[in-house]
């Protein structure tokens, strides 16, 4: 190419970046002054080329970029490797910010020597305001959704509970009113019990819906867990209702909680007599299976127990099945389901390992099958241990017992359980009254609520550790997550019954006597 065509190529390229408005096009100095202005710039940042020459290019960036060193550095940035790359907010000649996407590119002469920089700014302030609008928006039906959800819940649960406990009021309120004459109360204080323990399920459902029920997995045999659960199940379905069982000779222990599994199976059961009015079979049937990759929680392939309820009813449709597992979702009619029965079974199974997969055309019934994980082989189970294991033997000697509660129907409720057993019980409502009463006299066990204003009962516990080592302290709570360090106490669910206190309660003094026996100094010979 002869010299005259250079100059010409050169000066086309010229004009062509002083003529492109949608870049900021311009030169630096080796040391930040700007040598050179195309149109893009002039239209972006306001100033024309007689007014910016000259300066140097921090004054583009708002001051407190400048006071860290921000411009510096991009060209420290470009000088070393070559280029920088970089999002931000950009002053205009009138004050007003804009969002730019800048790129410095350092320019060499063939030996390498530094001449300066190339600079290419790009206005995003659009773009980004539509970005911020999205999520503004994507922000607002997601709080729009979980306001529907939380309606949802509310209708359908709340009505669930006022009729458990009507029954709980009414039955005791007869009770009450029967007992002041002398005649039998048994049925209302059975039938009051009975609510209270529905309600319980219904927590345990919501629970397990949000994946915060805290299982015992351990190895189950399915097999063994639907034998024993056939009375169960033909009290709960009634007689319109034929249960049939499909299980192969041999068929490998499923790793689960086997008190959640039993409820899940309830549940689809129930699903399925409701899906036949007019009754008619139910098929459980088990096998071992391959989880399809599409299926699974974990990545990992494996070996899974496909436990299945298939019904003869009337199927869903592909609207129906879409929805299903979908949180509050039912075909049930208000007031006869929450919508929580496969969402509950569903959460339960992604707990496990496994996954919950549902097969179903209209007018050819359903399958819903529970995927649960094999169990390990005895020698591949990790060793667990469980303070408050449920066959304890009894505790044959009083104890004096301090109870810890903020709520005094619960601790009054606590302590006549204990009392009953035989113990002497002290009362607090809180941590600190728990430790003046702690400053008074000895006690042989602390039983605390978890969640207490001010010092909670894990506090509590640490607390009395520090100050009485070797004394136990159950925690009791309601909630399904505690801290991970909560697992170093025994710990006592509610709602409890008095047996099961009775349990805790020798477990948990058990194992404080040995830990203190392992402390102790050995005895002089």
């Amino acid at each position: 190419m002869s010299l005259a065509a250079a100059e010409g190529s050169g000066n086309r390229f010229e004009l062509l970046v002083q003529n492109v408005t949608d870049y900021a096009i311009y030169m630096l100095s080796p040391d930040g002054i700007i040598v050179s202005w195309n149109a893009g710039a002039r239209r972006f940042k306001g100033y024309e080329a007689e007014e910016i020459l000259g300066r140097n290019f921090a004054c583009f960036y708002p001051e407190e970029d400048r006071m860290a060193g921000m411009p510096s550095r991009a060209l420290e940035t470009a000088m070393r490797e070559g280029r920088f790359e970089a999002e931000g907010w950009r002053i205009r000649k009138d004050g007003s910010r804009f969002w730019a996407h800048v790129i410095i590119d350092a320019i060499r002469e063939a030996n390498g020597e530094l001449i300066g920089f190339a600079k290419i700014t790009r206005d995003l302030t659009e773009r980004r305001e539509a970005q911020l609008a999205l999520e503004e928006a994507r922000e607002t039906l997601f709080q729009a959704q979980k306001m529907d959800a939380i309606g949802k819940l509310t209708g359908g649960v709340a009505h669930d509970f006022n009729n458990l406990l009507a029954v709980i009021v009414g039955s005791l309120d007869l009770a009450k009113k029967r007992l002041a004459t002398g005649a039998d109360v048994t049925r209302y204080i059975d039938n009051a019990m009975t609510a209270a323990e529905r309600g319980a399920t219904l927590t345990q459902r919501m629970l397990a819906f949000a994946r915060k029920q805290e299982l015992k997995l351990q190895s189950v045999d399915c097999m063994a867990l639907v034998r024993d659960m056939a009375d169960l199940l033909r009290a709960t379905l009634g007689a319109g209702v034929t249960i049939e069982t499909r299980f192969p000779l041999h068929l490998s222990a499923a790793l689960a909680d086997p008190a959640q599994l039993e409820l899940a199976l309830v549940n689809l059961a129930i699903n399925a007599r409701d899906a036949m009015p007019d009754g008619g079979r139910i098929v459980i049937e088990g096998v071992e299976d391959s989880l399809p990759p599409a299926q699974r929680t974990v990545p990992e392939a494996g070996r899974y127990v496909r436990l299945s309820v298939v019904d003869e009813g009337e199927g869903m449709d592909a609207a129906t099945l879409e929805r299903a597992r979908e949180p509050f979702f039912t075909t049930k009619g208000v007031g006869k389901g929450t919508g929580l029965g496969l969402s509950m079974v569903h959460g339960f199974a992604e707990q496990c390992g496994g996954s919950l997969t549902i097969v179903s055309q209209q007018g050819h019934g359903t399958t819903v099958s529970l995927w649960l994980p094999v169990a390990p082989a005895a020698g591949e189970a990790e060793e667990t241990t469980d303070i408050a294991a449920p066959f304890a033997p009894p505790v044959t000697e009083p104890l004096v017992i301090l109870a810890v509660d903020d709520d005094d129907l619960v601790l009054t409720n606590t302590a006549g359980m204990l009392e009953e057993l035989g113990h002497t019980v002290f009362l607090a409502t809180s941590g600190l009254d728990a430790l003046r009463v702690l400053e008074q006299g000895s006690v042989d066990l602390v039983i605390t609520d978890f969640a207490m204003p001010g010092m909670n009962g894990m506090q509590l516990g640490d607390e009395i550790e520090k100050r009485l080592p070797g004394l136990p302290v159950v925690i009791i709570t309601g909630f399904a997550e505690l801290p991970p360090n909560m697992t170093r106490r025994p710990r006592l669910d509610k709602p409890f019954r008095q047996a099961e206190l009775a349990r805790m309660v020798t477990s948990a003094t058990q194992e404080g006597r040995k830990l203190v026996r392992l402390a102790a100094p050995p005895d002089d010979l």
